[in-house]
């Protein structure tokens, strides 16, 4: 079990391999990604109980992860990497040509660790509550873990398997929205309000929690008592705020980074701010 000082250090190290990934594509989403990385090196290093060196589709007696927003794609990469399921060097080969890091996570490639081709959206929660109802069936009592974006619960499927989950109590489950307040077109209060999204998720009969996704010990505290309400006959669903582009000064606070990639002089300006920790790719 690693402590805060070395989850930070593996954190600062994934936004290093993010914003040079999408740089070097000149293309990708960094902003998303960047505001997510606590979330995933606490769950890949902390949190899933999962193995690495032996990964296969089925996951039998595993913890899945499904990510719904593929078009993050560049954290997950990163985090699998350093966590060991592929080697750190092939994240310089990002959405290049013939590349298993597809812009969007995809299973063709057969990239350890992906096990849904994900980024059109609204689809990834069907899909774990599909696998969370299978390991029900087959005794496994694993747990099943989603991220989804706030500007994707807009999609009406969403609000279709969050009926199903509650009405089935499907309570091995565990799924997170990434709620920083902004999508490709704008604020999300702006492009359509979410309104009171907690009330909205109990409102399914979901058990729901909050938690601060930039800070290492606010997501493992969470996600610690996540787990240990699972099993009690409701999903659980983690209300999670981030800052888009968190880390990198000139991409926070706006959403125009939700899409777009820093030339050399601003990718520079970002690894000024992110001091190298445990070794580039």
């Amino acid at each position: 079990m690693a402590n805060l000082e070395e989850l930070n250090k593996i954190c600062t190290q994934v936004r290093r391999d993010i914003v040079r990934m999408v740089a070097g594509a000149s293309s990708g989403h960094p902003g998303g990604s960047l505001g997510c990385v606590e979330y995933f090196v606490g769950l890949y290093f902390e949190v899933l109980k999962h193995n690495p060196d032996e990964f296969n589709m089925d996951g039998t007696n595993e913890d899945l992860f499904f990510l719904s927003n593929g078009h993050i794609s560049p954290v997950w990469y990163s985090t699998l990497a350093r966590r060991g399921y592929f080697p750190v060097s092939e994240l310089a080969s990002f959405r290049k040509l013939n590349s298993r890091l597809q812009g969007h996570p995809a299973t063709k490639e057969k990239l350890p660790g992906i096990r849904m081709a994900s980024g059109s959206l609204g689809q990834g929660l069907s899909a774990a509550i599909g696998a969370a109802s299978a390991k029900k069936l087959n005794n496994d009592n694993s747990l099943v873990y989603c991220l989804m974006g706030d500007g994707e619960i807009q999609e009406g499927q969403v609000w279709e398997a969050a009926m199903y989950a509650g009405a089935k109590k499907i309570d091995s489950i565990i799924a997170t929205i990434d709620y920083n307040g902004k999508q490709i077109d704008g604020e999300t209060d702006d492009v359509m309000s979410l309104g009171n999204i907690k009330a909205k998720w109990e409102a399914f009969d979901w058990k729901v929690l909050e938690m601060d996704g930039n800070d290492m010990q606010s997501v493992l505290n969470v996600l610690s008592e996540a787990k240990s309400l699972s099993g009690n006959g409701q999903p659980i669903m983690i209300i999670m705020t981030t800052e888009m582009g968190q880390g990198v000064d000139y991409m926070m606070g706006t959403h125009k980074w939700h899409g777009n990639a820093p030339n050399e002089e601003q990718l520079q300006a970002a690894l000024n701010q992110l001091t190298e920790t445990i070794g580039d790719y």
